[in-house]
């Protein structure tokens, strides 16, 4: 795990789900005028989050692509499993424990967990321990009684 030079947010999904909250994350990262790259290393998630992100509103969906398909670096988020950079994208997703190694050249690193597995949970405190014992930028986020996000650490 290297230490990342932008800062590193910790979202902790208590009531909602990797398809409610990631959609909205990425919707976001782009209205800020970044691109984003998500690292899955499971191939079925990364299908999932593929189809999801398509459909993720009836009026709306989200332009993406597989770091597997042609012209990947044009893609405004990149779906992928390895540490290639193709898109060129200022924030890095990570979502299902995929190998933290190279973060440092991304603005932000978001690690989305939920909080209801007891090894992501476990996994989350081991990340959030070591970044900062390392002196990262960290942030952890939490889902209110209402669902919203608010800023715990």
């Amino acid at each position: 795990m290297t230490e990342a030079s932008g800062e590193v947010w910790f979202y902790h999904m208590e009531r909602s789900t990797l398809d409610q909250v990631l959609p909205e994350l990425l919707d976001r990262t782009l209205q800020r005028g970044w691109r984003a790259r998500v690292r899955v290393a499971d191939d079925d998630q990364r299908r999932e989050i593929d189809e999801r992100l398509w459909t993720w509103r009836e009026d709306s969906f989200l332009a993406h692509g597989s770091a597997e398909e042609p012209h990947a670096e044009r893609q405004p988020i990149l779906l992928t499993a390895d540490d290639a950079n193709l898109n060129r994208s200022q924030a890095l997703f990570i979502v299902d424990g995929s190998d933290m190694s190279l973060t440092e050249e991304f603005e932000r690193c978001f690690i989305i967990f939920d909080g209801r597995d007891d090894t992501a949970l476990t996994t989350a405190r081991a990340r959030w321990k070591a970044l900062k014992d390392q002196g990262a930028n960290l942030a952890f986020w939490k889902q209110s009684d209402e669902g919203r996000w608010e800023k715990a650490a």
